[in-house]
């Protein structure tokens, strides 16, 4: 079968980055084709899940904290046309040691992007959240206009308003959109043929056929499969497990405004109060192991569960015996250092790679999708870091 028409652009994975440079390139009135082998945000994607951090403190790292103000802006108008809101106003609290370098370089660069926050010393926070347990940290920065997005259902109304601006959208796999013979899996079937260094039209796995003049694979922790010999070592999709804790019943001190969304990086940890009654989420932040997004086990391990209790019970004395209501396991799709990544395939010119979330990258969705429209369209100009030049074959976190 082949799909008749051709298309300016098509995006390979509806994802957040995947459907918010849909939604940017429909509101420039670009045909745009946008697919997904498993739907947007669904169970397997790194988009995936009930909800994600937005906030602005990236330590001394200005250009997050400015894609992340953008960004916000950007979901509180998504979130304006939706019941209920994608957007929960939580506020976002970060803890710690006062003599850590972080939360100095926050401050400062929260103050010159005048972004709101308070700054809060041991006896203010323990009068104002008296859930956690303080006694090694002595300092907070609470970023009051952050909070939290309901995210599984933020990017599928992203990807309804990039239809309803005229995108087409398409449940549909993609093969590997390299011939046999230039990449590392000889027994798929060769999906398309290349015309003097560019893409003529991708096939999935139904045999369709489908033309553009450009192409964005934003397909998440599937670069590395799809792009072996490219990305392959360069992206690593890595095991991250998370619980949602019931609260106790008919305890607001769980819920907003009273609990804030948190971070401890110094535990590399972070959680969510109880939002749309789904329990107190928590995680961890470390990297897990590395997984294959098509195969990996979604069951959270005892060994998993097991600490979190004893963290939870450590960290929020009110939760000690807390029942766990709900577990997910998903993935981040990091790069070497947490950077993300944007660039131009090397042999094919009109193929670009859009990914390297790195378990930080749903708030800037809107961000990436600007920033990406403008090089595809307008020649902006590129940001090297999200170079595939600087994207290392060994990991070495620099982002949180």
């Amino acid at each position: 079968m082949t799909n008749a028409k051709t298309y300016d652009i098509a995006v390979i994975g509806a994802g957040v980055f995947g459907a918010w440079i849909a939604l940017h390139l429909a509101r420039r009135e670009q045909r745009v084709l946008l697919l997904d082998a498993y739907g947007p945000a669904n169970s397997r994607a790194s988009s995936g899940g009930e909800s994600r951090i937005i906030r602005m403190g990236y330590g001394a790292d200005e250009l997050y904290t400015r894609w992340a103000m953008r960004s916000l802006v950007q979901w509180k108008e998504l979130s304006a046309s939706t019941s209920p809101p994608l957007f929960h106003q939580t506020g976002v609290l970060w803890l710690g040691k006062d003599t850590d370098k972080t939360p100095r370089d926050t401050r400062a660069i929260l103050t010159r992007c005048e972004v709101p926050f308070e700054s809060l010393n041991r006896s203010e926070l323990e009068k104002k959240y008296p859930q956690f347990a303080m006694h090694d940290i002595d300092a907070g920065i609470l970023e009051t206009n952050s909070g939290a997005l309901m995210a599984r259902r933020a990017v599928a109304i992203a990807v309804g308003q990039a239809v309803k601006d005229g995108a087409d959208y398409r449940l549909a796999h993609v093969v590997e959109p390299l011939p046999a013979s230039q990449n590392s899996a000889p027994c798929h079937p060769a999906p398309l043929t290349t015309q003097g260094g560019r893409l003529a039209a991708l096939t999935t796995s139904a045999g369709e056929q489908m033309s553009a003049g450009q192409f964005v694979f934003a397909c998440g922790a599937w670069l590395g499969n799809l792009f072996p010999d490219i990305l392959g070592s360069r992206i690593f999709p890595t095991r991250q497990e998370v619980f949602f804790f019931g609260v106790p019943p008919g305890d607001r001190q769980f819920a907003p405004p009273s609990l804030p969304t948190w971070l401890i990086q110094g535990d590399e940890v972070y959680g969510m109060p109880d939002l749309e009654s789904r329990g107190f989420k928590i995680a961890l932040d470390h990297h897990g192991q590395r997984v294959d997004p098509d195969t990996q086990s979604r069951v959270v391990s005892p060994e998993s569960a097991r600490r979190i209790r004893e963290y939870v019970a450590q960290r929020f004395p009110a939760l000690r015996n807390a029942p766990i209501v709900e577990t997910r396991v998903c993935q981040y799709e990091n790069t070497s250092n947490g950077d993300f990544l944007f660039d131009r395939h090397p042999q094919l010119q009109n193929v670009w790679f859009a990914g390297g979330g790195s378990g930080h990258g749903f708030k800037h969705g809107p961000a990436m999708g600007e920033y990406v429209v403008k090089q595809l369209l307008d020649g902006g100009p590129a940001e090297p870091r999200f170079s595939l030049a600087t994207k290392a074959t060994e990991q070495n976190r620099a982002v949180y």
